[in-house]
């Protein structure tokens, strides 16, 4: 006791050791779905999901000490949902490349972090255009879980759709659809604070639960059949198509172990340390990623997101705490960011999306969490989650994990677009294009382009040009320049 005393100072911040595992314990709980779902999206390009899923845990557990022994705050970081979804589904080539990409973002955010830089970038993007990014992000992420558990697909170009609603016949749509409305509806549970706060899990463990259920039935009559190195459905006008349901892990291949590190091989240092490495492709990748025009948009978009994700989650939590004083200052800012600084650097080399803070430590601090001993308490549950692959492995499913994506995905959105000025229809208007964009382009990135170059267009058109930050003509004249050469570069190439 006089140990963790002298460490964490419990008494000053007036906190006991209970409510501290407690805060810790129900912080993780709010936030393990971060395992199965980010190894789910990451595999997506093309990496090995249980090395995703292992380097995340381990990576959760150190990052997280550096915030409770060097910050002493009760805020545990895991890898950035958003961000996940933007490498995975907006970038384009080879994972590899992805994570040099990454790197490079998380070096300058690590060099932003450590100087005044980080915050002076921050506070030169107006806060209605932080607002419309955010909200962007969040349209797109909600996109992701509908598509993920089958809700919208492709539509019938002949009929002119591009998407349509799916078809509720498909097992995996229908569990995913209803958890997607249970998620949500708890998320306003008025009789359990709990409830509320736990919608997320709960609703992951819902579906997982109801889609394991479901499978296991399914296998034994036959309904669903492994061939061809995948589940497939076998009733009906679905016979052939994917099973989109969570496979008990005894069915499934190399989850036999519980302690298998062999994954990360295949997704540390740019694969270069896996058996399957060819020679000289590193090299390759460096060349391709620098000589991409649109590499440079990527690189700001991702360290632009994280600077305002990162930025947003710590206020909220310092509020929470009393961390902020009624300048707006929060104590020790700079061994905080520095726990966040490190996540993002070495994401990238050792293979999963940018380690950051999660606001679902708030969950921790309701529940009287003030010091980093608790966030000790979350970041030994993510170590011990590395062991255990297999469990977890239900909970990769796209209609397992579309409840979270839509729920956070709602989360950023009404987060972003609840503080703008809608009586400026300049800025409803760019809201609205930024999103409407990066739905229909499913291209985060695209959204946030065009959003920024109607702005900048708009407000000179409207004799407003001098109310424009610099740094946003800049930041527009760059998405010109990439939307340009990504035009004009395959036509030099015929």
């Amino acid at each position: 006791m006089k140990l963790l005393e002298r460490i964490f100072h419990l008494s000053d911040k007036k906190t006991t050791v209970k409510n501290e595992i407690i805060g810790g314990l129900v912080t993780f709980a709010a936030m393990c779905y971060i395992l199965p779902v980010n190894s789910s999206i990451m595999a997506a390009t093309g990496m090995n999901s249980a090395g995703v899923f292992t380097i995340t845990a381990l990576l959760s557990f150190g990052i997280s000490l550096i915030m409770a022994f060097v910050a002493n705050y009760p805020i545990v970081l895991s890898s950035g949902m958003g961000l996940n979804a933007y490498l995975a589904y907006t970038l384009g080539g080879t994972w590899q490349q992805k994570m040099i990409l990454l790197t490079v973002a998380g070096l300058l955010f690590f060099i932003f972090s450590i100087t005044p830089i980080r915050k002076k970038i921050i506070e030169a993007i107006p806060k209605d255009i932080r607002g419309i990014i955010a909200a962007a992000l969040g349209v797109f992420i909600i996109f992701v879980g509908f598509q993920n558990t089958g809700l919208v697909v492709a539509g019938d170009i002949n009929k002119g759709s591009l998407v349509q609603l799916g078809n509720f016949a498909d097992p995996g749509t229908l569990i995913g659809t209803v958890a997607i409305l249970l998620t949500v509806a708890m998320m306003f549970f008025a009789k359990s604070k709990l409830i509320k706060n736990m919608a997320i899990p709960f609703g992951l463990l819902f579906a997982a639960i109801v889609g394991l259920t479901t499978s296991l039935i399914m296998k034994a009559n036959g309904s669903i059949l492994y061939t061809g190195g995948t589940w497939v459905y076998n009733f009906g006008n679905l016979c052939g198509a994917p099973a989109n349901l969570p496979i008990a892990p005894w069915y499934i291949e190399n989850t036999a172990k519980f302690a298998d590190f062999s994954g990360l091989r295949e997704v540390m240092f740019y694969g270069t340390i896996s058996e399957s490495y060819v020679p000289g492709s590193f090299a390759n990748d460096l060349r391709v990623v620098f000589s991409t025009p649109s590499t440079y948009v990527g690189i700001f978009s991702l360290l632009f997101v994280n600077l305002s994700n990162t930025t947003a989650t710590l206020i909220a939590v310092g509020e929470s705490t009393d961390a902020i004083d009624e300048n707006g200052k929060m104590q020790d800012y700079r061994k905080v960011v520095l726990a966040d600084g490190t996540g993002a650097l070495v994401a990238g080399p050792c293979g999963t999306s940018v380690v950051m803070p999660f606001a679902e430590s708030n969950v921790g601090v309701a529940m009287g969490a003030r010091t980093g001993f608790s966030t000790l308490i979350a970041a030994s549950m993510f170590l011990l989650s590395a062991f255990i692959y297999p469990i977890f492995s239900i909970f990769t499913a796209g209609s397992v994990t579309a409840p979270c994506l839509v729920a956070l995905g709602l989360i950023i959105t009404v987060g972003g677009l609840k503080n703008l000025d809608w009586k400026d229809p300049i800025i409803a208007f760019t809201a609205i294009i930024s999103m409407c964009i990066a739905l229909l382009t499913y291209s985060i990135a695209n959204g946030i382009g065009f959003g920024l170059i109607a702005y900048s267009l708009i407000m000179i058109f409207a004799g407003k040009a001098k109310q424009v930050p610099p740094m946003i003509y800049g930041i527009s004249i760059l998405f010109v320049i990439s939307f340009t050469l990504e035009t004009i570069m395959p036509l030099l190439t015929i």
